[in-house]
């Protein structure tokens, strides 16, 4: 089967199609044939090497290497011990921690059942396959800042796919958010449910504080500008990242949780509940630009050039 991945660590130009063998589902494991992955820039940190260097023992040595969480398909094996749900013919999305050559971008993918569920109902593979890595991401983030409905949150990098996610999820919530964006993301960031609107960049924690002197109970950086924005959170508030913050001085008893995708993996709930939202329309599901999976590199290029509304989709 082709399989999208690199050989050598480096830049969006190592991204290949590689020849593997076909995997086949065993004991509680379905096997869905792709249609649409997404790209995320969890897959860009892999390719970069950046991930092996942090933790070389849990990125051991390969020839080839698969990228890849999440996709969407149709589920062509089922085998024993698997939710009845989980048919032959089911449209469904899965969400994986890719390891070596079990990554989510390949013609195939065989994924524990526990982390498949039925695609969201009347929607393409390229919008669903952009639903769970970013749905999981953003719900994760939010339940970190641990605040009760009727808080009020900001979100920076409201316009992008996680944000948007995040800023959707936390006024379903019962929160009240505030978040930022540019003068062209305006229109969509309001469409998305937020409160208020700050400047992006350097004037979002003065203009945080004006809104709220007292600070916000929490805050959702995508975007990494953490030790400034930081000073918007009121004493004692929480700061979610989605990767460690490389300065967490903040005080004020100000505390800081890193998202980890992989601890729900398997949390079937948790991943159904995102479907419904989707299917329910509480979450919209965008679609920055569809590449074949030998146009991979521009995909990651696009990534990687920031101000990407939504998700590259590798479509097979």
């Amino acid at each position: 089967m082709r399989a999208v991945g690199f050989t050598e660590f480096g830049g969006p130009e190592v991204m290949r199609i590689l020849e593997l063998p076909e995997p086949h589902a065993g004991p509680g494991q379905v096997r869905i044939k792709v249609a649409a992955a997404d790209v995320n820039p969890s897959d860009g940190v892999y390719r970069s090497g950046y991930v092996k260097e942090l933790s070389p023992g849990a990125f051991p040595e390969s020839d080839a290497y698969v990228v890849g969480w999440d996709a969407a398909g149709v589920i062509d094996e089922v085998g024993d011990d698997v939710r009845p749900e989980l048919t032959v013919g089911t449209d469904a999305l899965a969400l994986v921690l890719p390891q070596l050559t079990l990554g989510a971008q390949a013609e195939y993918l065989v994924a524990p059942a526990e982390s498949v569920v039925r695609a969201p109902r009347g929607m393409e593979p390229t919008a669903a396959s952009t639903l769970l890595m970013n749905g999981v991401t953003a719900r994760q983030a939010l339940d970190l800042l641990e605040v009760p409905p009727g808080a009020i949150v900001a979100v920076i990098g409201a316009a992008g796919a996680v944000g948007g996610y995040a800023v959707q999820l936390a006024k379903a919530a019962g929160l009240t958010v505030i978040a930022d964006a540019s003068e062209r993301d305006r229109d969509l960031v309001t469409a998305l449910g937020a409160d208020h609107l700050v400047p992006r960049g350097d004037g979002f924690t003065d203009a945080v504080l004006r809104l709220h002197p007292g600070g916000v109970d929490g805050l959702i950086d995508t975007a990494q500008f953490t030790a400034a924005a930081s000073a918007a959170v009121r004493e004692g508030g929480v700061v979610a990242t989605l990767r460690p913050a490389t300065d967490t001085a903040a005080g004020r008893g100000v505390r800081w949780r890193v998202v980890d995708v992989s601890k729900d993996l398997g949390d079937t709930g948790a991943l159904t509940q995102l479907r419904d939202q989707a299917e329910s329309g509480v979450l919209t599901l965008r679609v920055a630009a569809t590449f074949a999976p030998e146009q991979a590199a521009q995909a990651h290029t696009l990534m990687e050039a920031g101000g990407v509304r939504g998700r590259p989709v590798l479509v097979f």
